[in-house]
């Protein structure tokens, strides 16, 4: 099985986001392309492109991004209840067709300012139950004609979406570490995205994952497996780490004027925050001393070293079974270049 390299391009309408120095020009068409035309020619496959209401609207970015580049697949995160079903699946379609087939989808369930757009949020249990039917219709409306589906959440009657994008569709990346979210990447997504935890939690996660799998009956090809995680690479280890805790020391101190701004905690995001009671560093060099200090998400964790010992850590991933690999760190466009000239060869060759 092939591995795939992905980026990440922030999606954000002030500068600055993770650190990043970028400011002239920031958030034009011109801004995003030139980051997205950096990865392509630096061996990334493409790059997530977040979603969050307050943002520039994600689909729209990929769709201008696709527009301006070659190879670069936009993989765009997207949020049921923002999208109807039959809507998200008639725009992706068509961005599929016109793009070659180039289109992926990170689908997300979490929270949002959902009354900013009118949408409403249920408990765990029925927001994944609504991206379960989100998912379910988007497939059929992909593969099928007249598609009729009653469900709970939403429903389509005598519904065809044209064009038919490529290969029955875009390929669904999904999150979530509660058991809910988990029944339905077990199911329905194409690839299960982990956030940066340890060796030994993604290994229990995947297997988890590959018994609920064959417990629920999953009816698609074999669910795969992804990592979101930042790396912070350079030329030696004590470069890396200087860096890394100089980094850190400026989270502190944003958090110190700031407060914390991961009150609300997802299950996910709450199991990196309680890795840094197991100390600072982990496995051979990831780095859980961001998440003290408001790092979210993949900034939450790092992994921190040289190239040979982030691609031997990154290496390790793989072995378990990870073959997506969703990459970061700040400034962007010029992270982007080292980090694919620097990882890239070594994971491939």
């Amino acid at each position: 099985m092939s591995h795939e390299f992905l980026w990440y391009i922030p999606n954000t309408v002030e500068p600055g986001h993770r650190g990043d120095d970028a400011v002239d020009g920031y958030g034009t068409l011109d801004h995003s392309v030139d980051l997205a035309v950096t990865a392509e020619k630096h061996g990334w496959s493409g790059a997530l492109i977040g979603t969050g209401w307050g943002r520039p609207d994600t689909f729209t970015v990929a769709t201008a991004l696709a527009v301006r580049t070659t190879t670069f697949r936009p993989l765009a995160a997207i949020r049921p209840g923002y999208w109807q079903p039959a809507h998200f699946a008639s725009a992706a379609a068509t961005l599929d067709r016109l793009s070659g087939g180039r289109l992926l989808i990170n689908i997300v369930s979490g929270q949002d300012n959902l009354a900013a757009y009118g949408d409403v949020e249920g408990d765990q249990a029925q927001r994944y139950a609504r991206t379960r039917e989100f998912i379910q219709i988007a497939r059929r409306l992909w593969t099928e004609e007249n598609v009729t589906y009653e469900g709970e959440h939403f429903r389509v009657t005598g519904s065809t979406v044209t064009p038919r994008p490529y290969n029955n569709g875009p390929r669904l990346y999904f999150g979530g570490a509660s058991p809910a979210a988990e029944r339905v990447s077990a199911t329905d997504a194409d690839v299960q995205l982990f956030w940066g935890e340890p060796l030994d939690g993604i290994a229990e996660r995947i297997d988890r994952l590959r018994g609920l799998s064959t417990d629920l009956g999953r009816e698609l090809p074999p669910l795969e497996f992804g990592l979101r995680i930042t790396t912070l690479v350079r030329d030696t280890s004590d470069e890396a780490w200087h860096d890394a805790e100089e980094k850190v020391a400026e989270l502190a101190r944003y958090h110190e004027t700031h407060g914390d701004p991961l009150r609300r905690r997802a299950v996910g995001q709450q199991r990196l925050l309680d890795l840094a009671e197991r100390g600072d560093v982990l496995d051979s060099c990831l780095y859980t001393a961001p998440g003290r200090y408001g790092g979210g998400g993949a900034g939450t964790t790092w992994l921190v070293g040289s190239a040979d010992e982030v691609a031997a850590a990154l290496r390790k991933y793989a072995d378990l079974g990870i073959t997506h690999f969703v990459l970061s760190d700040t400034p962007y466009k010029h992270e982007t270049a080292r980090v694919g000239d620097a990882l890239i060869p070594r994971l491939t060759s």
